[in-house]
């Protein structure tokens, strides 16, 4: 009775054990789409049919400004997945967490700080957006801290008041996110040369473009993964000037020079929480496989045993019933010859 009741308790054990893990990798799989759902909303394509080009003159464009007025511009960076209308806000918290199309999104867009103003008329503006991976939204900003990329990627477009302008890059910094000195929208006349020299100085990367106090420069500020507040900004001349894409094929396409190319750079996209809680799934699939075997094994044991045990109670009962036929025939002859 005993170990029938350990079996049935091992039993029990094991279909517990399989219920947990077959939990887990559901909880993982949905946290996968889950994933997947949020890069989705980020990416740029969602936009592309309302960007303003040459073609529409802007017409599909302004579709989008009737279903969210507070969107008013569109920022390229070439060679990149940078691709994205720009909004802003009565504050610099709500486009954190709503799209471009005044929807609720985790992915929130890219939106221009609040104090500035929408013709970029000030000194300096800033954009900010969030950095996420597979190229969404600003996650590209952070590859300019390569100076092979820096030096390759210079131009940019920013559409605004109806029309094109260009996008100069000369600098890309990684600084504190309460760094006021740097975070600092439309300095005023007389604090813009010690502004754009203290911007220079902190600079990882600068290009002599000729920036002086009397031109219009734009931050591209995002998140920092690399330190605690950190931020990563890539700053650029506004030009009346419109300069051509020097990577033709990708602006059609969405790729671009940090585009997947290979097996080894498409790992290198998928987060590093996600490669985690894979590998806690193998462990526990090997350990469940482990536990498995171990109770196969411990179950052939116990039967072997059991079987032993039976034979030597077989052999027991045998050898009891022979001593006493045995006993029992040495009676009858003592009772023969007594008679």
């Amino acid at each position: 009775m005993a170990k029938r009741t350990i079996q049935i308790i091992n039993s029990v054990v094991n279909y517990v054990v399989l219920v947990i893990i077959v939990a887990l990798i559901a909880i993982a799989s949905y946290a996968l789409w889950d994933s997947e759902q949020l890069y989705a909303a980020a990416s740029k394509s969602n936009y592309t049919a309302y960007k303003p080009t040459a073609a529409n003159e802007g017409k599909s464009f302004k579709e989008l400004q009737a279903i969210n007025p507070e969107v008013f511009s569109w920022i390229t960076v070439y060679g990149t997945h940078i691709d994205y209308p720009i909004a802003q806000g009565p504050d610099d918290m709500k486009y954190v967490n709503t799209n471009a199309e005044g929807k609720y999104s985790l992915s929130g867009s890219i939106f221009l700080d609040s104090e500035n103003s929408r013709d970029f008329s000030d000194f300096n503006s800033i954009i900010y957006g969030h950095h996420m991976d597979k190229q969404a939204m600003f996650g590209e900003i952070g590859t300019f801290s390569d100076k092979k990329v820096f030096d390759s990627h210079q131009y940019g477009n920013l559409f605004f008041d109806g029309k094109d302008h260009g996008l100069e890059f000369f600098a890309f910094m990684h600084v504190d996110a309460y760094d006021s000195k740097i975070f600092w929208p439309n300095v005023n006349e007389s604090g813009r040369q010690g502004y754009l020299d203290n911007l220079l100085a902190n600079a990882m990367y600068t290009r002599d473009i000729g920036v002086t106090s009397g031109d219009h420069i734009v931050l591209l500020t995002t998140c920092s993964p690399s330190t605690t507040n950190g931020r990563d900004v890539l700053v650029a001349r506004i030009s009346n000037d419109v300069f051509e894409n020097p990577f033709p094929s990708t602006s059609s396409t969405g790729d671009s020079l940090i585009s997947i190319d290979s097996l080894g750079s498409f790992f290198k996209l998928i987060p590093l929480w996600t490669w985690l809680l894979l590998l806690i799934l193998v462990l526990l699939l090997l350990l469940l496989l482990i536990f498995m075997l171990r109770r196969r094994k411990m179950n052939k044991q116990e039967q072997l045993s059991e079987k032993a045990q039976q034979n030597e109670q077989e052999q027991l009962s045998e050898k009891t019933q022979q001593d006493a036929q045995a006993q029992q025939d040495e009676q009858a002859q003592t009772l023969g010859r007594k008679l």
